[in-house]
């Protein structure tokens, strides 16, 4: 049995899709789900629901009982008090369901910058995250992906409206990315096998060594029209967050991951890329991803 969070998240609902694509004779699959009605027809026909948050020690129990396998992500919450302190909430039930009696892969999803990244937010706190799960002797693959490239959907409407997207990056630094298309792929093929063993991270780069500069030249020719970037600092950004009703602690994790992004360069050119794990280029994604975003907004015009 295959476990899912955030199954209807941006990652996990690609995770799911994919193991209910799975050939015949692959586990069940159990999720866990805050909303089950947001799930769509086709999986709520075919896996085993859990309503709740994994946060909550007895819903991941329930979930667990009987499964060995488990995708493990803790969804961003914008509201949290403490950035450690949510990460450890959601990690710290997973001790009670993982051992010979109970889960024995956990396939999560982390980040680049491990033993590189210091001080640097919600980065930090999900690198931690890996430590406790592997303290735990389960057997581990953390997925560790850069900069995604679904965080430009956010900004359809400015890229449609004014030609324009931010980033709190630097225009003229490589800025290394990933499709989460790939982060679901390499999700779903783990999960699927029961062979492996150890703790280990998969990097998931993807093929470009694109500068924020780079990518808004891909975006326009794409889009066949001129768009360009924008840098934000860790300042700016930060007080935008506020301003939108994010948390004071959730918004200093954003900035002191952006200003260490900036000064330790852990998503950027040093970082190769592993075509096997993530092969999806930027100007593809833009094709088949960005661009169908940016004309929606516009028919909802």
């Amino acid at each position: 049995m295959i476990v899912v969070t955030t199954p209807t998240g941006q990652i996990g609902r690609e995770v799911v899709d994919r193991l209910l694509d799975a050939p015949e004779g692959s586990p069940g699959i159990r999720v866990i789900a805050r909303d089950p009605a947001r799930l769509p027809s086709r999986v709520r026909e075919r896996v085993e629901v859990v309503p709740g948050s994994h946060a909550d020690p007895a819903v991941l129990k329930e979930a667990c009982a009987g499964a060995d396998r488990l995708f493990w992500l803790v969804p961003p919450t914008p509201s949290a008090d403490s950035v450690e302190g949510h990460f450890r909430a959601f990690t710290e039930p997973l001790r009670e369901v993982t051992g010979t009696q109970g889960v024995e892969r956990v396939v999560g999803v982390s980040t680049l910058g491990r033993s590189v990244a210091k001080n640097a937010g919600q980065i930090s706190a999900s690198l931690a995250m890996d430590e406790a799960i592997a303290a735990m002797g389960v057997h581990y693959r953390a997925l560790c992906p850069p900069f995604l490239m679904e965080n430009l959907l956010g900004q359809a409407e400015s890229i449609r409206t004014a030609g324009v997207f931010f980033l709190a990056a630097d225009g003229d630094r490589v800025l290394r990315t990933c499709a989460t298309r790939d982060i679901a792929a390499t999700a779903a093929r783990l999960l699927l096998d029961g062979t492996w063993t150890g703790q280990d991270d998969v990097p998931l780069v993807g093929p470009d060594d694109l500068t924020p500069k780079g990518m808004a030249q891909v975006v326009s020719e794409v889009l066949d029209r001129p768009v360009r970037f924008q840098a934000v600092g860790s300042a700016d950004y930060r007080a935008t967050l506020l301003g939108h009703g994010v948390s004071e602690a959730w918004a200093q994790g954003l900035a002191d991951m952006v200003d260490a992004l900036r000064e330790q360069g852990f998503y950027g050119a040093g970082a190769p890329s592993t075509p096997e794990t993530a092969p999806t280029g930027f100007r593809q994604w833009c094709e088949e991803v960005l661009r169908t975003a940016v004309m929606a907004r516009g028919s909802e015009g």
